[in-house]
């Protein structure tokens, strides 16, 4: 299973997703990270300490991935348009990072605009640094996406301290000794889960009713 995670701006835990995903994979299966960043985040991440899973540059990609069950993509930061939709169609499940932001939500949407009319099936939105309540910023930014016919998971990453601690020793957070950073891996557990069973559920519609209704189990 081939995922990228691509965002339409900084800041909004990219790298911190391509992670965790590869981590949750390497539990079910050999995973490659390819770290497609200019700024080889998630490579300079796991120089500090070390990673379950390979990590290579999309130099190496094309000869390592064939060793791999699941590759996850950290893409390039910010691309255009015509940029997401070669992600969109060129990978299995397109991850798309957001953060509550009333402004950031009216460029989001008009980006995935052209993703919908191209490849509607291929991506997904996931809601990452949520506040806590009382703030509403997550929930509202959900309800307008769902409005707008956006796929979004159900799970969501809450805006927590253990992520800061797991770049700064150089692991994902399910390897850091602390509570929050258990929250704050069983939130990436949901979402890989939702992944895989989207995959597994699509693969055996794929072989048996063919692809229409493949693309409604995709828009699920």
């Amino acid at each position: 299973m081939f995922v990228s995670i691509a965002s339409y701006k900084g800041g909004v835990a990219k790298t911190t997703t391509a992670v965790h995903l590869a981590t949750y994979l390497q539990t079910l299966a050999p995973t490659l990270l390819i770290d497609g960043d200019q700024n080889r985040s998630a490579t300079r991440w796991a120089k500090r300490g070390s990673m379950p899973f390979v990590i290579a540059d999309e130099k190496e990609a094309a000869y390592q991935a064939r060793n791999f069950t699941h590759v996850v993509i950290d893409t390039a930061a910010r691309p255009d348009s015509d940029d997401f939709e070669a992600l969109a169609k060129g990978c299995d499940l397109l991850v798309i990072p957001t953060t509550p932001a009333v402004l950031d939500t009216d460029v989001l949407i008009l980006t995935l605009s052209a993703i919908n009319r191209i490849a509607p099936n291929k991506y997904r939105v996931l809601l990452t640094k949520v506040p806590p309540p009382p703030e509403t910023e997550g929930k509202e930014l959900r309800e307008e996406l769902q409005r707008q016919g956006i796929p979004v998971f159900v799970a969501e990453i809450p805006r927590l301290k253990a992520f800061e601690r797991g770049v700064t020793d150089g692991v994902p957070v399910s390897t850091v000794h602390h509570k929050i950073a258990k929250r704050a891996w069983e939130a990436y557990e949901q979402v890989g889960k939702q992944i895989t069973t989207r995959h597994r559920e699509i693969n055996k519609l794929t072989s048996k009713v063919g692809k229409k209704e493949t693309a409604r189990i995709a828009r699920k």
